[in-house]
């Protein structure tokens, strides 16, 4: 799955990736949570764009989005039937630009994050679905969730399933919905290759959505995954200073 990813690419680096219009001035970012504005490249009157949207998937036919389960992703499996995505991969597939992610591996009883980044730097661009919800009364909601498949054989070490990553090469056709159909795309919904990524253990503290620093990416060692198994994760904070009242932490910018 995936329920944390980083942006560390500076905006123009994002930019010349992605090929979007807009020239957005985004800070980077260490620890970003469902419910939060994430970044998000469509393709819109056949240019692509940048848009800001909210992680965690709401159908156009729900009632009231706060009583609707929150859907940060989508099973690449299943995605063609789910009534809540079998429409947004036929015409709203998007791109969300990243630079890694975090996933947490179960071990004797508790669960080490760990950092995974592509072997070969750069940034990524996972798979996305995108929707708009309406209200009753004209409110909206542009909101993302990121497809996963079945991890391949070394990553699945860490967990079962992983996000599904778009190849650069593959951009457009991802993004180019106009057949309305995603027969066309369904090829691409697969797992990493063996050795694409690489990743490392990472402090526990990465589990606290309020705090957002450089320090989260870097690895751990073994002693310090051992003193994270003996005492509580707060008290392993390696010095990362906790946000002002003030954070910021809903918003991208």
């Amino acid at each position: 799955m995936c329920g944390r990813f980083v942006i560390t690419s500076t905006p123009e680096a994002m930019r010349q990736v992605f090929g979007y219009v807009e020239q957005p001035n985004f800070p980077t970012r260490y620890n970003i949570a469902p419910t939060q504005p994430v970044p998000v490249v469509i393709v819109e009157n056949g240019a692509r764009h940048f848009r800001l949207m909210r992680w965690g998937f709401v159908p156009s036919w729900v009632k009231d989005p706060r009583k609707f389960t929150l859907l940060i992703n989508a099973r690449a499996e299943t995605v063609q039937e789910k009534p809540a995505f079998k429409n947004a991969i036929r015409r709203r597939r998007c791109l969300i630009p990243a630079d890694g992610y975090y996933e947490w591996q179960n071990s004797s009883g508790r669960k080490q994050p760990y950092f995974i980044y592509p072997r070969a730097g750069g940034p990524i661009g996972f798979a996305g679905l995108a929707e708009t919800w309406m209200g009753p009364n004209g409110e909206e909601i542009d909101s993302v969730a990121i497809i996963t498949a079945e991890a391949a054989t070394g990553m699945s070490v860490l967990h079962h399933r992983v996000p599904v990553t778009i190849s650069a090469d593959q951009f457009g056709h991802w993004l180019d919905c106009s057949s309305d159909r995603a027969s066309d795309v369904m090829e691409l919904l697969a797992p990493p290759a063996d050795g694409a990524f690489a990743w490392h253990p990472v402090s526990p503290v990465v589990g606290r959505v309020a705090i957002d620093e450089p320090q989260l990416i870097l690895p751990i060692s073994e002693e310090e995954m051992s003193a994270a198994t003996e005492r509580p994760a707060k008290k392993v904070q390696r010095k990362l200073t906790p946000p002002a009242e003030d954070s910021g932490q809903g918003s991208l910018f």
